[in-house]
């Protein structure tokens, strides 16, 4: 698999959990998308590795909605994988929380016989022929009804696109900002670390345009290939490998996927409790 550049350090971790929701264009929905997506009924049983489990958002919200499902989370971030822990302790022996190096191919094993591999702003630190490799070996890996997922930025197909993205970015920001915090103050610190990749390109990112990895996808081996969520750059995008991708049994609805995302959003942000007198 092709090198990612050296990038992400724990000052990125502190710095990303600091910012992360208001960063995170509509952070509730992408968690229930990602969630309804799943070619799988409620009380199915099917096992999910996800790649860069940052926060543990993602991983708590699955567990809470699907009982049976199971996970594998993988970071390589010490203290995203220690908060990960936190937020799947409770669901015992279905999840499962591991250090890797995206980059490397000595964790792909993890993907043998998986049912869903999802990725949440990971694989863009991949250059294009790391991209391909990865959703080659993902595909050749994992079942019959296997999905691929995907959240995360991408290229923008010319200079317009990347004036609008940039500029979307920013509203998205100073809104979230104003709604989580009652002032500008969380958009000013955005601003400051120059977060928005559209307006200040850091080189450690290297994303891809949402067409070619669509094609990719396919190449790959995946039945259906599709683009199902866009907004300011931010895509949720990936591949199914079967072509009539249904839930047996009762499905989820983006209602209550929702849900499931804001509890957990909901209890991250939170203010801490005033101090007793």
């Amino acid at each position: 698999m092709a090198d990612a550049q050296e990038s992400w350090s724990e000052e990125d971790s502190a710095l990303y959990r600091q910012l992360a929701s208001i960063a995170v264009p509509d952070r509730e929905e992408q968690i229930a998308t990602l969630l309804v997506l799943l070619p799988f009924g409620r009380d199915e049983r099917f096992h999910v590795v996800e790649l860069g489990s940052g926060q543990g958002l993602l991983a708590e919200a699955l567990l809470r909605a699907y009982p049976n499902a199971t996970l594998t989370a993988l970071d390589g971030s010490p203290s995203m994988l220690e908060e990960t822990r936190q937020h799947v302790e409770e669901f015992g022996e279905r999840a499962r929380v591991a250090a890797f190096d995206l980059a490397s191919p000595d964790w792909l094993g993890e993907l043998d016989g998986a049912d869903v591999v999802w990725a949440s702003l990971s694989i863009h630190h991949l250059d294009g022929p790391g991209k391909q490799a990865l959703f080659r070996e993902a595909a050749t890996r994992t079942g019959e009804r296997s999905v691929f997922l995907v959240a995360d930025v991408v290229e923008p197909p010319n200079a317009v696109a990347a004036s609008l993205f940039a500029d979307v970015y920013d509203q998205i920001a100073e809104r979230q900002s104003h709604a989580q915090t009652g002032g500008r103050e969380a958009y000013q610190a955005f601003l400051d670390e120059e977060w928005n990749c559209y307006r200040s390109p850091d080189p450690v990112d290297i994303p891809s345009p949402l067409s070619d990895q669509l094609t990719w996808l396919r190449e790959a081996g995946y039945a259906v290939a599709g683009s199902f969520w866009q907004h300011a750059g931010h895509a949720i995008y990936g591949g199914y490998q079967s072509l009539d991708a249904e839930q047996a049994g009762a499905r989820l609805s983006f209602a209550e996927a929702l849900s499931f995302a804001h509890a957990v959003t909901a209890a991250l942000d939170a203010p801490p409790p005033e101090p007793q007198e």
